[in-house]
């Protein structure tokens, strides 16, 4: 029975250990979580601040490149930057240092700042059907770069462009009494005549179309360059640089263009 019994109380002891050994795993494991929870509470703050004059000017136009790269790369993985929108306005009146400028056309499915993962005070938009520059695209751009420090424009096209496809097509806008239009489509047909023929001239020849827009956003930056000196020149001696992209409607990716 003796024996018996010291059986039983090394079992209990045992038992006894394990549980202990138990609960500091479990203690520990809770511990680590707690940890981790904390840490990533902090990464998902909300950013309050906005782009200063001294971030703006340690930047140079490479890396504000890289950073819009980084941020339609968070787009497209759906993993935008939280903001604090309040904080980011109220700082915002007291001034602006936007990195860059972004000439888009007015396709209300083209969300620019969210594309590149920005937010208040980050960068310049401006927005025309069809991303052609006129002398009030250029003026504002050259007021974003040469007065208030962006370091990098981009005329950006996207693909499924219904301003491209028109041109494409010969729309008769001004038949229609939009005479307006007419003169803006007008303004893209030069990059139909430019771009390559492969197959139908139609905007239901997907692979030309899509060549059009490249084409397009390209003649665009030439056009720029052609009708500011002062950006020419501020290009020309890296303190800018005016880049061509094309925004795909399905992925949500953006492509620099050479």
């Amino acid at each position: 029975m003796k024996k018996g019994f010291n059986y039983i109380a090394i079992a209990v002891l045992s038992l006894g250990m394990v549980s202990c050994d138990t609960a500091k795993k479990e203690t520990t494991t809770d511990a680590e979580k707690a940890r981790v929870d904390s840490m990533m509470q902090v990464a998902q703050q909300p950013i309050k601040s906005i782009l200063t004059a001294e971030e703006q000017a340690s930047m140079t136009p490479d890396e504000i490149i890289g950073r819009l790269k980084k941020g339609n790369e968070n787009f497209v993985s759906n993993n935008l930057t939280q903001r604090d929108h309040s904080s980011q306005r109220r700082l915002a009146t007291i001034g602006q240092y936007p990195k860059a400028i972004v000439l888009s056309c007015v396709d209300s499915r083209v969300p620019v700042e969210d594309v590149f993962d920005l937010g208040i005070g980050d960068i310049f938009v401006a927005r025309v059907a069809g991303n052609i520059e006129n002398k009030d695209i250029v003026g504002s751009m050259e007021f974003a770069t040469a007065v208030a420090g962006s370091k990098v424009v981009i005329v950006m096209g996207h693909t499924a462009c219904g301003a491209v496809k028109h041109a494409i097509d010969n729309t008769d806008a001004a038949s229609m009494g939009m005479n307006a239009l007419s003169d803006l489509l007008a303004e893209i047909r030069p990059s139909v005549d430019a771009t390559e023929k492969n197959g139908e001239v139609s905007s239901k020849n997907v692979a030309f179309t899509n060549s059009v827009i490249n084409t397009n956003a390209k003649q665009t930056v030439e056009d720029i360059r052609k009708q500011s000196p002062k950006m020419a020149e501020l290009e020309a001696n890296g303190t800018i640089k005016i880049v061509p992209a094309v925004y795909d409607m399905e992925t949500g990716k953006v492509v620099f263009l050479k």
